[in-house]
């Protein structure tokens, strides 16, 4: 084993990037060229990694397919982190049971976990939630079990449960502080600060307020009448009906509901519905969740 190459990897999985790249900088053999392309990937420069992950994974050839179905779980992770959609997932499956029949199920379990995450990026919270259920968490290693309580919570909190995202915050923090991995124990510390911060802006009776998560969560839970500029929904009791394909009566309601217990004028129904069907992407964006109540 190249000593080099070795001390490279264990400072990726550290997540000392600066490290690796001090022991394979000036090599271009194809494991050198992943671990730089790895590297540049854990320092953020992305277009670059692609680069070199996809020049590693030509140079080794297809008469090593181990190291071939790790770098092309890496160009998988870097897309995600593009929020490149078009990456072929396909790819993906297969360099995963690749990893499955080489017995390397660490690789093959992030190799999952990048593909349930993809899922949770595209809104598919069924699917993640059913791909994540029946893992052994506790047998993986401690950066992974926090990847893992990091879904979970993400999930949680798109589906407004509050509690099960902070009891799966609390169990990635100590996964990550075991991992020992800098860039990690960020990544968890940033998902805490969210659950405490506003989720949402309520409007009722004229006036309006910002909520945290768990308010959303009793908001969405209550009998209210509530208008959700968030998921172009209307809701009331245990009816909910979808309106994203109706924009503009979505934006009827919305007046209607931010002008209750007033009425809305005819001439503003009129005005502002034609208007704001061109501008309900980028108002929604600007407010991450806007609700009427009454």
């Amino acid at each position: 084993m190249d000593p080099m190459i070795t001390a490279a990897g264990r400072a990726l999985a550290m997540g000392d990037p600066l490290a690796a790249l001090n022991c394979v900088a000036l090599r271009d053999d194809a494991p050198s060229l992943a671990l730089r392309g790895i590297a540049m990937a854990q320092l953020g420069e992305l277009d670059r990694a692609r680069v070199l992950i996809g020049n590693a994974t030509r140079a080794f050839g297809s008469q090593e397919p181990l190291a071939r179905a790790k770098c092309i779980v890496a160009e998988a992770e870097i897309a995600l982190a593009s929020r490149d959609l078009g990456w072929p997932s396909r790819k993906l499956d297969a360099a995963r049971e690749v990893l499955e029949q080489h017995g390397d199920r660490v690789n093959a379990t992030h190799a999952r976990y990048i593909d349930i995450r993809r899922r949770l990026l595209i809104g598919r919270l069924n699917e993640a939630e059913f791909e994540l259920g029946g893992t052994d968490v506790a047998s993986l290693p401690p950066a992974l079990r926090t990847i893992h309580e990091l879904i979970v919570a993400g999930i949680a909190m798109r589906r407004l449960e509050t509690q099960v995202a902070r009891d799966a915050l609390l169990q990635a923090e100590r996964a990550s502080q075991h991992a020992g991995i800098p860039a990690l124990v960020a990544e968890v510390a940033i998902k805490v600060e969210l659950l405490g911060l506003p989720a949402a802006r309520l409007t009722r009776m004229g006036s309006e307020r910002l909520l945290l998560l768990n308010e959303v969560e009793a908001l969405m839970a209550s009998q209210a009448f509530v208008v959700d500029g968030c998921r172009y929904t209307v809701k009331h009791k245990e009816a909910v009906v979808l309106l994203a394909t109706r924009p503009v009566l979505f934006v009827l309601l919305r007046i209607m509901a931010e002008a209750w217990p007033k009425e809305a004028s005819r001439d503003e129904l009129i005005a502002r519905a034609f208007r704001m069907k061109q501008l309900m992407i980028p108002i929604v964006h600007a407010c991450g969740w806007r609700s009427g109540a009454s």
